[in-house]
């Protein structure tokens, strides 16, 4: 097989998380690391495993980015006329295919993005390059601007500009990645699923393990976490019993155990997580409840409590003002990864528990 040219699309913040991913499978070689994206030539057919990646596509083509301005409005056209017309569509529908990927081309739906402000909308950007697309494959093209799913069976393409070049892509797979098809019920609040898969990574989770989620919500966490398959022991708790139940629904099938507990108070002994990986209501789309609305301090004196000595936690955080909270628990931040989530700031962060002292002698 010849090698293709690929790109992952990601959450901003992990793409360099990414990136070791794909080596770490022996994917392929990684070309360019850029916003949200990272490209590399495929080596390997196995592309639509990636956890955290939010979507990969086939490089379809490439042209110079028409600008902001009005000109570059006026230009869309020619724009389409260079990505659609240079784009080798059997060539793609043969390598989507070889990757996992339907081979036909029946329908055209496209989303578009850029970076910086344009004298044009991502729509503008979409219709101009779909309807060239469809006309060159003879088929229906789906606008966005429409409310509704495109029909059955239209492939995914994907337009971006950077402000240096305008770049064609092609989706492998019928749907974005990060659509898990695990994920039949959500609650207010709930991770994003590459998101979850890049935590877990962090975390360096072990076969052995037990790896808690002290306010799992829908579950994502623990199921990212059997999805990689070394832990063997699971637990996952919440206050709502809504949540609970969606963890229990989505995580059907799995070594994944769910209950109903405060996370300023967690049923279980001390020491009995090697991992804790978190999600914490800190009052953005889910607000704290019981003891943590009393006392949000709580949450670092329990983390503490529950990891074992020389155990690790992974935590999501609005910002780093809760840190100071943590290094008084004696948990050691080891690593802070910045990332932005739907357009908010948040970081990553990598705690350590304190081993036993050593005796002397």
């Amino acid at each position: 097989m010849t090698a293709a040219s690929l790109v992952a699309r990601c959450v901003h913040g992990l793409e360099p998380t990414l990136a070791a991913e794909i080596l770490r499978r022996g994917l392929g070689v990684i070309t360019h690391i850029g916003h949200r994206e990272v490209r590399f030539r495929a080596s390997r057919l196995t592309t639509l495993g990636l956890r955290t990646a939010d979507d990969v596509f086939l490089l379809a083509a490439q042209g110079p980015d028409v600008g902001t301005t009005r000109q570059g409005a006026a230009a869309l056209a020619g724009l389409a006329g260079t990505l659609a017309g240079t784009a080798d569509l059997a060539a793609l529908a043969r390598l989507r295919g070889d990757h996992g990927g339907p081979r036909g081309l029946t329908g055209v739906e496209v989303s578009a993005s850029f970076l910086g402000r344009r004298a044009f909308t991502r729509y503008d950007v979409e219709d101009a390059v779909g309807r060239v697309l469809a006309g060159r494959l003879g088929v229906g093209y789906h606008s966005r601007r429409a409310a509704g799913a495109p029909p059955p069976g239209h492939s995914g393409w994907r337009v971006t500009l950077d402000g240096e070049r305008a770049t064609l892509l092609l989706r492998i797979a019928e749907r974005p990645l990060h659509r898990r098809e695990y994920k039949r019920r959500s609650v207010p609040g709930t991770l994003h699923p590459p998101l979850a898969a890049a935590m877990v990574a962090m975390a360096g989770v072990e076969p052995g393990d037990t790896v808690l989620d002290p306010c799992c919500g829908a579950g994502t966490l623990l199921i990212e976490a059997a999805r990689q398959g070394p832990a063997t022991r699971l637990y996952g708790f919440d206050l709502a019993g809504s949540a609970v139940a969606a963890a229990r629904e989505n995580a059907a099938g799995l070594p994944v155990a769910v209950g109903r507990a405060d996370a300023g108070r967690l049923p279980v002994r001390d020491g009995v997580a090697q991992r804790v990986l978190a999600n914490p209501p800190w009052g953005g789309q889910v607000a704290p409840g019981g003891l943590l609305a009393a006392s949000p301090a709580r949450w670092w004196a329990e983390m503490r409590r529950v990891l074992a000595p020389g155990g690790t936690a992974v935590v999501l955080l609005p910002g780093v003002g809760e840190l100071p909270l943590a290094i008084r628990q004696g948990l050691t931040p080891a690593h802070l990864q910045r990332v932005r989530i739907a357009g908010a700031e948040s970081f990553l962060v990598r705690l350590t528990a304190p081993r036993p002292a050593r005796r002397a002698g």
